[in-house]
């Protein structure tokens, strides 16, 4: 019977350190494939994850490459701005859409393994904020496979452990130093039987892999993923659908572009101050065009019609005020903010 040797970890803020605690309690003889994405900008040309990972443990590290087999007792990192997939005999690395604001970005890593390997799958959670992982994860635990978690209050960011131990039923939450046992324990367990999945959910999911893919999310039949949602893709202003994995509810546009709600909701609250910034902007030189050509009438003996100009300029400036004061006001939400301001009240 097949063992867990497919290992997936995602992490953000706070992971570097933690990704190398995590691989420093790794045998060397690993009988299983470590596969990782880590957020980073996408202006990096090479990432210096690899050379970090190996550097600090017993398994070779090096940046995943379009198109090679897959090792057991490797650790295979993603490229900067490019999603990192599996298929059942070879790595993808992709630039497919951004998925929770990132490329590349955990879920569809998570999602890929998922698919191909069912049971044989262990996905890792650690540090980061927001909740890049947590659809991914539940898909690898709806499928048979194992969800880790970083403990949170182990994380320097706890967010995304927080969140995916709100949407899915995790096997393990630890401190990151325990979970390299962990998984040494599971890679020598059997993996048991792959579970008998819904055909719709099993064509969701092959779907947003095409995309991740690089396939066209419309040829790919995005519009029968979910339902039409009012809101639309703050990347490309396309309509969003809504999706559902279980309870958690996230979103997809037409083009590609993914969100989780939390994500989604931390887009648009700062798509907001923007917005409100570019009113200032506009009203600014607005109020400072109506000053000038105040002054230049009053220049050429109008005076009447210049202290017109002049009002107007003055109504002007107090709107700015109130626009400059909401700005000021504005919050930027997120699902983990929401959720300490309720507590405390």
């Amino acid at each position: 019977m097949a063992k867990r040797d497919i290992i997936v970890i995602g992490a953000s803020a706070g992971g570097y350190e933690a990704l190398k605690i995590l691989v420093s309690g790794l045998p060397a003889n690993l009988p299983a494939s470590v596969f990782v994405v880590w957020h980073m900008a996408p202006e990096i040309r090479e990432s210096v994850l690899p050379y970090a990972l190996q550097k600090a443990g017993k398994l070779p590290a090096k940046q995943a490459v379009d198109g090679e087999a897959i090792k057991t007792g490797q650790i295979y990192v993603a490229p900067p701005d490019f999603h990192l997939l599996l298929e059942t005999d070879r790595i993808r690395v992709t630039k497919g859409p951004k998925e929770n604001r990132f490329r590349p970005a955990v879920d569809p890593l998570f999602r890929s393994a998922a698919y191909n390997f069912g049971s044989r799958v262990v996905g890792v959670v650690l540090s980061g904020a927001l909740d890049d992982g947590t659809a991914g994860l539940w898909t690898i635990k709806y499928r048979g496979g194992t969800a880790i978690v970083q403990d949170p209050l182990d994380a320097e960011f706890p967010s995304m452990p927080k969140s995916a131990m709100r949407e899915v039923k995790v096997d393990f939450c630890e401190p990151v130093e325990e979970i390299a046992g962990i998984l040494a324990r599971l890679v020598n367990e059997s993996a048991g039987e792959n579970i008998q999945i819904d055909m719709n959910e099993n064509e969701k999911v092959k779907i947003e892999i095409g995309i991740a893919a690089e396939d066209g999310a419309y040829e790919r039949g995005v519009f029968n993923l979910g339902d039409l949602s009012p809101f639309t893709c703050p990347d490309c202003h396309g309509v969003l659908l809504k999706l559902k994995d279980g309870k958690l509810v996230r979103f997809r546009c037409h083009t590609g572009h993914a969100f989780s709600a939390d994500s989604l909701l931390t887009t648009l609250t700062e798509n907001v101050e923007d917005s409100i910034w570019n009113a200032v902007r506009a009203m600014e030189e607005n109020m400072m065009l109506l000053k000038h050509l105040g002054n230049h009438l009053a220049e050429t003996g109008q005076k009447e019609l210049s202290e017109s100009y002049f009002i107007k300029a003055q109504e002007a400036e107090n709107r700015i005020d109130i626009m400059r004061q909401a700005a000021m006001r504005h919050e930027k939400l997120n699902t983990e903010k929401i959720l300490q301001e309720s507590a405390t009240e």
